[in-house]
Formats: C-alpha cells, sequence, structure tokens
C-alpha cells in the first residue's frame, strides 16, 4: 500500500455535487477528488433536460413546492422538499459564478433575467433552466474547468473507492467516525490511502443494479454500500 495522503476534504465522485462541494470549501484547506474513471464519466455529464429553480417573480417558493408535492403523490418528505427548493436560487447562483452558461431568451422576463425558462410535467410555473439539450454536459465541464483552475484542489482520475476507514477500523479507541478512505488506483493496481478530516460521499446511485437503464455504468451504488459497511445509519 502507498504511502497515506492527508488533505482536510476528501470527496468521493465527480459529478455536480462532489464538484460544487469542492468548490465550497477549496479556499479553506486542501481537497481531493477521487473518481473511478475520467472526471467528466459522471451521471451529471449525461443529463439532459435542465433543473427547476424559482427564478422569476411570477413563481414562488410555495407554487414549486404544492408542484413538488402533488407530482410526489404522497412520497415526498416535506421538510426535504422545502429545503431544496428554497435553496435552488442560490445553487443556480453558484453554477452561473462558476462559469455554467444557461439558454438566455430574446424577450428578458418580467425581472429581466432573460433566461429561456422552460415547464415541464408537474410544472405550473416556467422554471426550467437549461443550455440546450445537454445542460448537464455544461454544467460538468465548467465545474472541472474551475477545478482544475484551483491550487487547492487535487483530482484523482482512475481511482475506484473500496472502502472507508473509520477510527474504529484503525483501532482508535474513540467516537466512531470517517477518516478517510481506500482507493484503488486502476493504472497501477495500488491501493491508495486517502486520509481527511471530512469526507464527503458523492457517488451518485444506483441504476446499474437494473438490467435495461439508461444510467451510466458508474452508477453502481458504491457509496451506499461503503456507507453501510462502515456502520452508518439514516
Amino acid at each position: 500500500m502507498a504511502v497515506p495522503m492527508k488533505f482536510d476534504f476528501l470527496v468521493i465522485g465527480s459529478g455536480v455535487a462532489g464538484l460544487h462541494f469542492a468548490l465550497r470549501v477549496a479556499d479553506r484547506g486542501r481537497v481531493a477528488i477521487v473518481t473511478k474513471r475520467r472526471a467528466s464519466e459522471s451521471a451529471t455529464n449525461y443529463a439532459q433536460g435542465g433543473i427547476a429553480a424559482v427564478m422569476n417573480s411570477e413563481d414562488s417558493f410555495d407554487a414549486h413546492v404544492q408542484d413538488t408535492l402533488y407530482a410526489g403523490a404522497g412520497l415526498c418528505d416535506e421538510d426535504v422538499v422545502h429545503f431544496v427548493i428554497e435553496r435552488g436560487p442560490r445553487a443556480i447562483d453558484d453554477l452561473l459564478k462558476w462559469g455554467v452558461n444557461f439558454d438566455r431568451s430574446e424577450q428578458a422576463g418580467a425581472d429581466g433575467l432573460g433566461y429561456d425558462l422552460g415547464r415541464e410535467g408537474g410544472h405550473s410555473k416556467r422554471r426550467i433552466l437549461h443550455h440546450r439539450d445537454s445542460t448537464g454536459r455544461e454544467i460538468e465541464n465548467s465545474l472541472l474547468q474551475r477545478v482544475s483552475d484551483h491550487p487547492n484542489i487535487t483530482l484523482y482520475e482512475d481511482h475506484s473507492a473500496v472502502d472507508l476507514l473509520t477510527s474504529h477500523r484503525a483501532e482508535r479507541n474513540e467516537t466512531n467516525r470517517c477518516l478517510g478512505a481506500y482507493a484503488l488506483d486502476s493504472l497501477t493496481g495500488e491501493v491508495d490511502l486517502f486520509l481527511a478530516n471530512v469526507t464527503l460521499l458523492a457517488t451518485g446511485g444506483a441504476g446499474k443494479v437494473y438490467l435495461y437503464t439508461s444510467n451510466p455504468d458508474i452508477a453502481s451504488g458504491d457509496g451506499v454500500a461503503m456507507a453501510y459497511r462502515a456502520g452508518a445509519t439514516i
């Protein structure tokens, strides 16, 4: 095993969640991003339609919440719905700050923002920001460019996270907590140990458990499995 590498933050996954977090914390310490293939090979990169957010004065958080709860047919956690929707505009502002280009309309909206907001099933208002029909690719490429430009972020491609290192596994006599993770370097065959004060699992879903799916091969539920083995609870 290689010599452990120490960082302030460890991010496992290179989709929009992992890259967004890395950019938010990079000014506070050194960040390692571990991703199993090329950094752009993420579910984010394949997303097409767009992002729903309240972005003009003709819309409201309450309307977006009600649309979401109705479309969710009783399966939504209302607190989570409020949490996500009310933070949507701030997340969009971050993406814009980091260079993401959403399509503009020739006719500016009521508040002059001028986004070409789409309306999809389940939405009572036009609130879908998009970049042509490749929104995810635009977001992924823009964030990766910012990541590569930041001196505090190091990207480790072709590294498959294997397991989390916890204090109990390290035989430390303390409350169990995550100390980092092991990752297999697929190019060298070596298992590298990444140590960090904070470890973020941003590995996406598990769509590849199904025989037929539009999810990329990397959507194999790695993060869920590692968290479960480490003793994480909901």
